[in-house]
C-alpha cells in the first residue's frame, strides 16, 4: 500500500505542476488579451511555477540542476509573454521571431531533461513540448480572435496533455531512482 501511495504522490506532484503551468498561462493570455487589471498578479503567480518545479526536482537532481530547469522554464514563459503581446498588437514579424526563440528554448529544455534522466527521451520531450507550444499559441490566437468556444476546446486539449507530461516526468524519476 505504501509503494502505491508513493507512486501516486509523485505522479500527483508533477501532474499538479504541469496543470498549474497551463492554467496560469491561460489566465495570463486572458488577462493580456483583455488588458485586465490583474495582469501583474497573474504574471507573478505564473512565474512562481518554475520555482515550484525546481523545489520538486531538487531532492532528485540537486539545487544546481533544478535551478537550470527553473531558468529554462522561466525563459519559456517570458518568450510566451512576448509572443502573446506581439500577436495581440498584430506584429507578425515579432511573432515569428518569438516563435523561433520559443522552439529553440523547447529544444534546450528537452536536451536538458534527457541529460539528467536516462529514462526521459529528448525526442519525446521535444514532441510533447512542441505540441504544447503549438496548442498554446493556438489558444492565444483563438482568444485574440474572439473564438471563445474553440479557445476553450483547445484548453481542454492542453490540460489533458499537461497531465501526460506530469505522468512522463514522474515515471522517469521513479525509474531512475528505483522508486515504487
Amino acid at each position: 500500500m505504501n509503494n502505491c501511495r508513493n507512486r501516486m504522490n509523485l505522479t500527483l506532484v508533477f501532474r499538479d505542476l504541469w496543470t498549474q503551468h497551463v492554467v496560469w498561462t491561460r489566465l495570463f493570455i486572458i488577462s493580456t488579451v483583455s488588458s485586465l487589471d490583474d495582469l501583474k498578479h497573474v504574471t507573478d503567480r505564473l512565474l512562481q511555477n518554475p520555482k515550484d518545479f525546481a523545489k520538486a526536482l531538487t531532492p532528485y537532481y540537486g539545487q544546481q540542476k533544478a535551478k537550470k530547469f527553473q531558468d529554462l522554464l522561466t525563459e519559456h514563459l517570458m518568450i510566451a509573454a512576448s509572443l502573446v503581446n506581439a500577436a495581440k498588437d498584430g506584429k507578425t514579424d515579432e511573432v515569428e521571431a518569438q516563435r523561433k526563440k520559443w522552439y529553440d528554448n523547447a529544444d534546450e529544455i528537452a536536451a536538458f531533461l534527457a541529460s539528467i534522466n536516462c529514462f526521459w527521451s529528448k525526442k519525446e520531450w521535444q514532441a510533447m513540448l512542441y505540441n504544447h507550444l503549438k496548442m498554446t499559441e493556438s489558444e492565444a490566437a483563438l482568444r485574440i480572435d474572439g473564438q471563445y468556444a474553440k479557445d476553450v476546446e483547445t484548453f481542454d486539449e492542453i490540460s489533458a496533455q499537461a497531465l501526460q507530461m506530469g505522468d512522463y516526468m514522474a515515471m522517469g524519476i521513479r525509474r531512475q531512482f528505483n522508486r515504487p
